[in-house]
């Protein structure tokens, strides 16, 4: 018997009973689906974290206060151990790195032209830009004279700048924030969205010192800093530099060996690759809890065969009487089982995909579905055809022809 004709006849079998053989199907569709959309949301996941930490500055060193030092931890703003002298003692002794910029933030209300927006307002140094990445689309930034001298100058992230002067040049405009009045003299240029929905644009910075005295000063006094950013000068001095920083603050505070540090420096590469390793883990999950149904659907292609076996005895035993070896009826019957599985895999590959986008657009979350779900879905189609069609394939092919026209 030519292959061709294996073909027709598994196909028609599966044409003469279509709603049997979309309940049959309809396991594969929902496990193909279900892995397509998971590993879809867990590749998506990935992204907005990395987006998230990325946002932040390429080869970045955070040094923040230690507010869990001690066996009582300390409110926020209680205790700041960072001091303006720690972002010198960096900038100075420590090799390798690019910028260091100390920062301090607030809240406040902006109000220019009859129009107000709240905001958060930080104070920085210039170095600040090389530090976290950051451009200026239209205007400058200040320099060191206005940041020493804390001159009253802000420059407004493009959020702030429509807010307040919608289309129009922000570039000279006053505006008073709380009661002090400022200078706006940059634009910085736009960061978008970050991984967790947090505007980057909405941002205000001026100096350090101005803001330090004149918008956080309840909250921040004298040389204090809430946080210094360090940008090593690559990748690879990354680790060696957050050491010597490290090392440096604890001889800069005089913290003695076995002493628990009251300050924390983070890595932002080494936190990007935990993280993106905890969510690749998460993903493998919701890969293999959403495969669960896959063999589920496996498993009822199996009984619909063999259920299709009983009731196709006879017509079995006849195809054998007149010339059909068992190798055909095995072969024809794992077709029948391929073609369900694969029927169903395209479906749910299909399904799968409008899925991922559908929830990647209601939720605000970056589509991306992987290359390979395409080939693994179909593959993984075909296999559970083949595994869970053995059994009925094989029972079909050992029946005995005489026996088979015997039965009603």
């Amino acid at each position: 018997m030519r292959s061709f004709e294996l073909v027709r006849f598994a196909l028609g079998a599966i044409i003469a009973h279509p709603m049997r053989s979309v309940l049959t199907s309809l396991g594969v569709v929902i496990g193909v689906a279900a892995v397509v959309m998971m590993t879809s949301i867990g590749l998506g996941a990935q992204q907005r974290v990395t987006q998230a930490i990325s946002g932040l500055g390429s080869n970045l060193i955070i040094v923040t206060p230690n507010f869990q030092r001690g066996p009582v931890a300390q409110a926020a703003g209680a205790g700041v151990s960072l001091r303006d002298g720690d972002a010198v003692a960096i900038a100075r002794q420590v090799e390798g790195v690019a910028a260091v910029a100390p920062l301090v933030r607030g809240q406040a209300q902006l109000a220019s032209d009859g129009a107000n927006w709240n905001t958060q307002i930080q104070g920085v140094t210039p170095d600040y830009l090389v530090a976290r990445d950051l451009k200026i689309a239209s205007g400058r930034m200040f320099d060191e004279n206005e940041a020493r001298q804390g001159r009253k100058v802000l420059v407004v992230g493009p959020t702030v700048a429509k807010e307040l002067w919608g289309d129009s040049d922000p570039i000279g405009r006053r505006v008073r924030v709380r009661t002090v009045p400022f200078e706006v003299i940059g634009v910085l240029e736009s960061k978008g969205q970050a991984g967790f929905g947090q505007d980057q644009d909405d941002v205000v910075l001026g100096p350090l010192s101005a803001v330090r005295s004149r918008i956080a000063g309840r909250r921040s006094r004298g040389d204090s800093v809430q946080t210094i950013y360090v940008k090593a000068v690559d990748e690879d001095s990354l680790d060696r530099v957050q050491e010597d920083v490290t090392n440096l603050l604890r001889d800069q505070h005089k913290i003695r060996q076995g002493e628990d540090d009251d300050f924390q420096t983070q890595n932002m590469a080494s936190i990007l690759e935990a993280s993106q390793a905890a969510v690749g883990t998460f993903t493998v999950l919701l890969a293999a809890v959403a495969g669960v149904s896959l063999v589920v659907g496996g498993v009822g292609i199996m009984n619909i065969m063999l259920v299709a076996v009983t009731e196709r005895t006879r017509e079995i035993g006849l195809r054998m009487a007149v010339g059909a070896k068992r190798s055909h009826i095995l072969i024809q019957f794992a077709l029948e089982s391929v073609a369900l599985s694969l029927v169903g895999g395209l479906i749910g590959l299909t399904i799968g995909v409008l899925g991922a986008f559908a929830i990647a657009k209601l939720g605000e979350w970056p589509a991306a579905v992987p290359p390979w779900a395409g080939p693994l879905a179909l593959g993984f189609s075909v296999v559970v055809g083949l595994v869970f069609g053995a059994y009925p394939s094989w029972r079909a092919a050992r029946l005995d022809p005489i026996e088979a026209l015997r039965r009603e």
